[in-house]
């Protein structure tokens, strides 16, 4: 491919992004590189991303470039799937999942860069097919953490002008209100097709990556690229429980894990009961009830059941050379 021919696609929440700084700075890797003229699709509350994204492959686009939060980034994907264009990571919002799980810059000017000079990585995608109350089916992708239970509780009950003014400090508030009511699910579960076994727990996370908002690392053995998925159930009893949860996730997984001297500590303590891990290809759920879910960060109406496998490196993702 010569360098001309060469086209860059930006899918782009006018919402999210100053379109004025950034078409700026794409013109100027545009010239620079010798690229052809860059194309802009606009997100809206009806087409988020996905088909912005396949209309840029069937204009010619060889990067497509996701610039929004977290829920841009999954629709965009969500088009790009299983494509040989790869999704160039625009840093916006208040999350960009995957760009930390990556360890990609957050610097919007750099991300520019990467998109016309970067190289491309391959990564596994997460498949959702979600069973509604009334017996319809949908299939969904995911590339950072699809869960059930609290968490979607959760992002149901966040306030959108206080996470406007706050970022994520506005999750306490939406957890105080979705503890308030009965947060536990009742569910049956098969990992690989094992056996069928039932659980309570608060919140169910089946994870493509491991680390969360604030940089929590929840599933420390979660890779991007090693073709299954890591699940997590979070199964407290009281405010111990919870305790124990936090001790875990930020001092042992977050503190411990970095270091020789940690994970020779590690070897020595035993797992908490209140985190129940598992891995595998393909993970089914069904519930005692319709319950919240959600992908990537954002809310998903319920469902009464879940089957998420993973799609080993089905995506390319630009990064820097």
């Amino acid at each position: 491919m010569t360098v001309s021919e060469k086209r860059a696609a930006v899918v782009y929440n006018p919402i999210k992004v100053d379109e004025d700084a950034l078409r700026s700075l794409i013109a100027d890797a545009q010239q620079a590189e010798g690229w052809s003229e860059t194309l802009w699709f606009a997100t809206t509350e009806d087409e988020p991303g996905t088909s912005q994204a396949i209309e840029a492959i069937a204009q010619g686009a060889t990067v497509v470039l996701a610039a929004g939060g977290d829920g841009t980034v999954r629709c965009v994907a969500q088009g790009l799937h299983n494509t040989d264009v790869p999704l160039c990571l625009l840093p916006s919002g208040t999350g960009n999942l995957l760009a930390r799980n990556l360890e990609l810059s957050l610097d919007l000017a750099q991300s520019v860069t990467t998109a016309f000079t970067g190289e491309d990585r391959t990564i596994d995608v997460g498949i959702v097919e979600a069973e509604r109350a009334d017996g319809t089916r949908e299939s969904f992708t995911f590339l950072v953490m699809a869960g059930v239970g609290l968490d979607a509780q959760m992002l149901q009950n966040t306030n959108p002008e206080l996470k406007k003014r706050v970022g994520w400090l506005a999750y306490v508030d939406a957890i105080a209100r979705s503890l308030k009511g009965n947060g536990r699910i009742r569910l049956r579960f098969s990992v690989d097709g094992s056996t069928p076994r039932a659980m309570t727990a608060h919140t169910v996370l089946i994870g493509n990556c491991g680390t969360l908002p604030g940089n929590l690392l929840l599933l420390p053995d979660a890779l991007v690229d090693d073709g299954v998925l890591d699940v997590v159930a979070l199964r407290p009893q009281g405010l111990i429980g919870w305790v124990q949860i936090w001790v875990k996730v930020v001092w042992e997984n977050g503190v411990l894990r970095r270091s020789q001297v940690g994970r020779k500590m590690l070897s020595y303590t035993k797992e908490v009961r209140t985190l129940r891990y598992m891995r595998g290809k393909k993970f089914v759920a069904r519930l005692s009830r319709p319950e919240e879910f959600e992908l990537d960060g954002d809310p998903f109406g319920t469902a009464v059941a879940l089957k998420a496998r993973v799609d080993p490196l089905s995506m390319k993702i630009r990064v820097p050379a």
